[in-house]
């Protein structure tokens, strides 16, 4: 969300977008709602493909042009850590 205000983005020095796959996004919002919310399993449903869903999809997903980088996988990527490691690195050396 912090990537949809351009006067924070402009005070970024790296914007990194971390891209997780809708699955993956919905199994953990209904498990933690179940688990730590006391819902149920339908209201979980309802919420997400009634509001979440579609306000990530007009809010959250469109900002992911503003990246500096994008780290697919949901952050289990080895590679892209790795790359925003040495980029972080860099930039706090300046």
């Amino acid at each position: 969300m912090v990537l949809f205000n351009e006067d924070i983005r402009n005070l970024m020095d790296i914007k990194v977008y971390v891209d997780t796959d809708d699955d993956i996004r919905f199994i953990r919002r209904l498990e933690r709602d179940m688990k730590e919310r006391g819902r149920s399993l339908d209201s979980v449903i309802n919420q997400y493909l009634g509001t979440v869903k579609p306000m990530y999809n007009q809010f959250i997903e469109p900002t992911k042009r503003y990246a500096d980088i994008i780290v697919p996988e949901g952050g289990e990527n080895d590679v892209a850590i790795d790359m925003l490691t040495t980029k972080l690195q860099s930039v706090l050396s300046e």
